[in-house]
């Protein structure tokens, strides 16, 4: 039995993923991460409701990625599963996240930083030779890109980007606080805080792959799907999600099913709401042509 972790998915595309898991794949169970415990149990719930028959392929794990000590005492509980099952974990499912609106301190700590935190304690649990790691991050990180001066565009295309460098760039990003003149000055737009935390999740697929050659390692847009973090837009805008072209989370599970199971071409790369092989630093229509190298 493949052993699958999706974190962020009491929800939304999260939960949408976890269900196209337990319906495509009868060898794979779910460790559902879920930052709350109750919430988790209630997504749990609606699950069984779907099919009773996926009990013994669904488990809650209390799992806030923005907390270095949740993320330990979950990954400590895999592991001690791991051993007495001895299965490894198939595979990663990065999808926790947040929107900007809270400002790019927080935004990074979710979108960024914990992807890396979850990323440094389950790796480990990871089978060395078919696991796998589905980055979810957003087309909003090509197009921040795209927007960003010729030096800042190479910096997030960057194959041979490390660490220490990513992380000094999120220092100094940090350090601008909220002046989008300052961003400017520094070839980043307007330091759209979702946009550049999403660009910098994507550029960390890019050293994830380089250092663990041997998983399978990418990252992926969901598209523009209906979620709590899309749904204020579209009150904003005073339009319904269909009128703004929001499609239902379901829809925003293909791209990950594609990186779980299929045959994605290479490893560190991006792809599009399609499945389809997407560039970093500007948006790639679905449907269009893939990107090629």
């Amino acid at each position: 039995m493949r052993r699958v972790l999706v974190t962020g998915a009491n929800k939304g595309i999260g939960l949408a993923i976890a269900t196209a898991i337990l319906s495509e794949h009868d060898d794979t169970s779910v460790l559902l991460g879920a930052r709350d415990q109750g919430r988790g149990g209630a997504a749990q719930r609606e699950l069984l409701h779907t099919n009773p028959g996926w009990k013994d392929r669904i488990e809650v794990v209390q799992l806030d990625v923005a907390s270095e000590a949740s993320v330990k005492q979950a990954a400590a509980w895999a592991k001690e599963r791991i051993h007495e099952e001895r299965t490894p974990l198939y595979a990663l499912v990065n999808n926790a996240g947040v929107g900007g609106a809270s400002g790019l301190e927080e935004t990074l700590a979710v979108n960024m930083l914990g992807m890396r935190r979850v990323c440094e304690a389950f790796v480990p649990l990871l089978d060395p030779r078919r696991g796998r790691i589905v980055n979810i991050t957003s087309a909003a990180g090509p197009s921040f890109v795209a927007t960003c001066s010729p030096a800042r565009q190479q910096f997030f295309v960057d194959p041979s980007i490390d660490w220490a460098r990513l992380s000094a760039f999120i220092d100094e990003c940090r350090s601008i606080k909220n002046s989008p003149q300052e961003y400017e000055a520094r070839g980043l737009a307007d330091g759209n805080p979702y946009g550049l935390s999403k660009a910098c999740a994507n550029s960390y697929t890019l050293l994830l792959a380089r250092e663990h050659p041997s998983l399978r390692i990418n990252a992926c847009t969901p598209g523009f799907i209906e979620t709590d973090m899309t749904r204020g837009y579209a009150t904003s805008s005073q339009k319904t999600p269909e009128e703004l072209g929001m499609k239902p989370p379901a829809i925003g599970a293909r791209a990950p099913m594609f990186l779980l199971f299929g045959e994605p071409e290479g490893n560190g790369r991006y792809y599009g709401s399609d499945a389809q092989r997407s560039p970093l630093d500007r948006y790639r229509a679905p449907g269009s042509a893939p990107f090629r190298d």
